[in-house]
């Protein structure tokens, strides 16, 4: 059973409701990101160097997947102010759905999870 309420927050709620939001939409697209450059690191020729110039990853290096990142995510969170002072659980929820928008386009066939934009991101999940 799921119950949905509807918030009459502060405008000082609101400011810190946004904050989370605009926190959780830099995390997401961060964490894209690294998924996106180890696959990019992984087509590139090994005889060939591409034209363009790209960041190249060590071979060794593991697919960030959701453990990768949420163990990452805690070390960021000792050096980043601005990501310490959000709940951890939201922005862990955060890379959750990352990785399963990303299982979904492996096994579903949906299309490239995208950045997330100022007004797109407008959710999060708060245990």
């Amino acid at each position: 059973m799921t119950y949905a309420y509807k918030l009459k927050p502060t405008p000082q709620q609101v400011l810190d409701i946004e904050e989370s939001l605009n926190i959780c939409r830099k995390v997401w697209s961060y964490a894209l990101q690294e998924r996106k450059d180890w696959c990019a690191s992984r087509r590139s020729p090994v005889n060939a160097c591409s034209i363009r110039g790209k960041y190249i990853l060590s071979a060794d290096e593991a697919f960030p997947d959701y453990h990768v990142q949420a163990k990452r995510l805690t070390e960021a969170r000792k050096h980043i102010p601005e990501l310490a002072n959000t709940h951890s659980q939201i922005l862990q929820q955060t890379l959750r759905k990352l990785d399963r928008a990303w299982d979904d386009m492996h096994k579903r066939g949906f299309g490239l999870p995208r950045f997330k934009k100022r007004h797109n991101l407008r959710s999060f999940i708060f245990p």
